[in-house]
């Protein structure tokens, strides 16, 4: 059943409707991605930032890193280069690329019709776009089920079972001891909620992701002769010009779509929930800075991967090395037996806060329906029990039902910002619009979107103290 269920979604919707709708954002948005790409470095100069009871666009930055971030960087990318060969990388590069715009508008979508709490801070997602800018209470109670499965329960497997077997791999540790560690390191930090989830991603995650591209351009550095040939073979490969390599064409674009969508997660509707929950001007500042996030994680995290287990020459079609272990033996086999427990730790910290964060996403689509404790608490013990029979099953079967819940979380996800582009696109022209006019940070404007369902309590506090210099300068553009 869930081979037949991941044939239908993957081999003929997804890759479809993935590409398609990143292609259409793309052209449509003038390639947003790209226009601002320079910008979205300037997040970083928020990077000592903190704001009393609020997470900042930095904060969140690092949130969804430590979310996409995780065992689909390290083992992901090993399997899909097993699977479908060095092509596959190609297309994580090309889903990569274009989940960039539809990572934007999932994100200035979910910033636009975010909800004030009670105690100040935000909430919002893809169910709070669904249903008050569709109108769809059904679609987003659906979408707040597939998304408390697929990231609750269904990835915490996942990653669970991807340090779990590293460990063994490395040190010979019983998988059962790693999950049970994993339980206890976990529990200490998800009963302190999303503020010091985030205070722990934002200074994990630079160290984490620095050190481990910094150790793919020492591989890159030892064999550089041969790196040209390398991103040769995988453009290649991805057309089918390598027939020596597994797979072939379809096998290629299978394999990259679907790994490099576990991987950075742009259109999945993971990303907006922690996108909502950041104190930014305008909302589509927050989703030029969350495309900086699909970035890093394919084009700078997964494409170390693929490099280091290419220029190892470890990698042969056909061979039973699969996952994390074929990342480990490959840089083993480049830096010496210590290069095995490099990937080990940096697999071990990918995990952890990869893990926190899918527990996060958990709890969000948990409270869009109730908000009681003893449910709460009882998603607590579920995950914990998820995070350990993870880390003691085979890698088929978790894969397998990661990969169903996965789909459809996405396949629901894609149709709602496609139905809401027009808005999306309205959110975009009113940045636009105070860029041109020399505006250096564009201020949101609630009552220009009077017509929407938005909560004007999370945006007109900014708007009273900050509109005043846009619309003076946008004024001044006109005359």
């Amino acid at each position: 059943m869930l081979d037949f269920l991941n044939d239908l979604l993957w081999s003929k919707l997804l890759i479809v409707v993935l590409v398609g709708l990143g292609l259409f954002f793309s052209v449509s948005s003038r390639f947003v991605q790209f226009r601002y790409f320079s910008d979205m470095f300037r997040i970083f100069g928020q990077a000592l930032q903190r704001k009393e009871g609020q997470l900042s666009g930095f904060q969140a930055l690092m949130l969804s890193v430590a979310g996409r971030v995780g065992a689909g960087n390290i083992a992901g990318v090993a399997v899909a280069i097993m699977l479908g060969g060095p092509g596959a990388v190609f297309w994580m590069w090309v889903v990569a690329l274009l989940g960039m715009a539809t990572s934007y508008f999932e994100c200035s979508l979910a910033q636009l019709y975010k909800r004030r709490e009670t105690d100040g801070t935000y909430r919002g997602g893809p169910a709070f776009y669904i249903l008050h800018g569709l109108g769809q209470r059904w679609l987003a109670v659906i979408f707040s089920i597939l998304l408390l499965v697929t990231f609750g329960f269904g990835f915490n497997a996942v990653q669970s079972f991807t340090v779990a077997t590293s460990l063994h791999d490395t040190f010979g540790l019983p998988t059962w001891i790693s999950g049970v560690a994993l339980v206890g390191v976990i529990g200490l930090i998800v009963f302190g909620g999303i503020k010091r989830i985030a205070a722990m991603a934002d200074v994990l995650v630079p160290i984490m992701a620095g050190t481990y591209i910094l150790m793919a351009l020492v591989v890159i550095g030892m064999n550089f002769t041969e790196v040209p040939a390398t991103l040769a073979l995988i453009v290649k490969s991805a057309f089918g010009l390598e027939p020596a390599f597994a797979g072939g064409v379809g096998a290629a674009i299978l394999m990259g779509v679907k790994r490099g969508l576990f991987s950075n997660e742009a259109g999945l509707g993971s990303a907006p929930n922690v996108a909502a929950v950041a104190e930014v001007k305008h909302p589509a500042a927050q989703g030029i800075v969350q495309s900086l996030s699909v970035f890093i994680d394919t084009l700078l995290v997964c494409t170390s991967t693929a490099l280091i287990i290419l220029l190892s020459g470890v990698y042969q079609p056909g061979s039973e090395m699969a996952g994390v272990v074929l990342t480990q033996t490959a840089l083993a086999a480049e830096v010496g037996e210590w290069g095995r427990i490099f990937v080990s730790v940096a697999l071990l910290l990918f995990v952890f806060t990869t893990l926190v964060y899918n527990y996060y996403l958990g709890e969000n689509a948990l409270s869009f329906f109730s908000t009681k404790r003893i449910l709460l608490q009882a998603y607590r013990v579920l995950v914990m029990a998820l995070v350990l029979w993870g880390s003691m099953q085979d890698l088929s079967t978790v894969f397998g039902f990661a990969d169903v819940t996965m789909g459809l979380l996405a396949l629901v996800n894609l149709v709602a910002i496609a139905l809401l582009f027009k808005i999306g696109m309205r959110l975009m022209h009113d940045y636009d619009a105070q860029i041109k006019a020399g505006v250096e940070e564009p201020v949101f404007d609630a009552s220009k979107f009077a017509d929407l369902d938005i909560d004007h309590d999370a945006w007109n506090k900014k708007a009273e103290t900050s509109s005043t210099e846009a619309a003076g300068k946008l004024a001044q553009s006109h005359r």
